[in-house]
């Protein structure tokens, strides 16, 4: 009888510790399903980047970054405008209206032309994008695509028939022309007080940036060779971020990133990856 007894209370107390083991399992599984939960999430949006590469540029001067970015599913490229000398508009694709990120390509068939004509262009491009019922874009430009993004804004702000800009980022645009400030100014110095010497676009800049939206976030891309260096093998350094001054004085918010090496020489710019991941941050985060 005191044998059977002891068996029995061995039994339950073998089955109340596995019982204490399942819970503890369970309460384990819930709290990692919380954690899993709580994780943060960036989401998309259905503003479209609007693309502009430089003098001289093809398909392929933005066409790997964006590329790149796709993979990363930060982006999806829908559309491809290839815009004629007359201004008359190719449009290859169509927007979704998906929040992916959609990026816009822009080509001109005129890719040597004047920045005065660009800057036509693109907002010939944007007019387009607002009778496609688009309210904001983002633009990105490389070396006189961001000039020339730059003179659209300083010359037309926000006319009623182009969708607002959003944000703005520049990669290695000569704001100050050819002329390079380092023997005269440091780099603080220049984002101080702005260029020593003014080259006759950035007096444009100057003259026009009461008509840039204040509200609108800008970004300065701009790159040197070597940690000595001043300039990408092409733009000087102190042009690139030559409008800093003149945009935060302005109210507008502003950041700039410089990189170094190999990789930031002028036309490898948009083949950079750290390019590509600062681009991204600071559009779609």
């Amino acid at each position: 009888m005191k044998k059977n007894f002891l068996f029995l209370l061995g039994f339950m107390a073998l089955i109340t510790l596995a019982a204490c083991g399942n819970k503890t399992a369970e309460d384990t599984t819930k709290t990692q399903t919380t954690t899993s939960k709580a994780q943060p999430t960036n989401p998309k949006s259905d503003v479209p980047t609007v693309f502009i590469h430089g003098y001289g540029g093809t398909i392929n001067s933005f066409g790997g970054m964006i590329q790149r970015l796709t993979t990363d599913g930060k982006t999806k490229k829908e559309v491809l405008i290839t815009v004629q000398p007359d201004g008359t508009l190719q449009v290859d694709g169509e927007l979704s209206k998906r929040k992916d990120n959609p990026s816009i390509q822009v080509l001109f068939v005129a890719n040597k032309d004047n920045e005065w004509n660009q800057t036509e262009w693109i907002y010939g491009v944007l007019k387009y994008l607002k009778q496609q019922g688009v309210d904001q874009v983002n633009l990105v430009g490389h070396s006189m695509g961001g000039v020339s993004s730059l003179r659209y804004l300083t010359t037309y702000g926000q006319p009623n028939d182009a969708p607002t800009i959003k944000k703005f980022v520049s990669i290695g645009a000569p704001f100050n022309d050819f002329t390079d400030t380092a023997n005269e100014q440091s780099v603080d110095e220049l984002l101080q007080n702005g260029p020593s010497e003014l080259a006759s676009r950035y007096v444009d800049y100057r003259d026009g940036v009461g008509n840039v939206p204040s509200r609108v976030p800008i970004l300065l891309l701009a790159g040197k060779l070597k940690e000595q260096a001043t300039s990408d093998g092409t733009v000087p350094l102190n042009s690139a971020l030559a409008t800093y001054s003149l945009l935060k004085a302005h109210g507008n918010p502003i950041e700039y990133q410089i990189f170094t090496g190999a990789n930031a020489q002028h036309s490898q710019l948009h083949e950079n990856r750290q390019v590509d991941q600062a681009v991204a941050n600071f559009l779609w985060k």
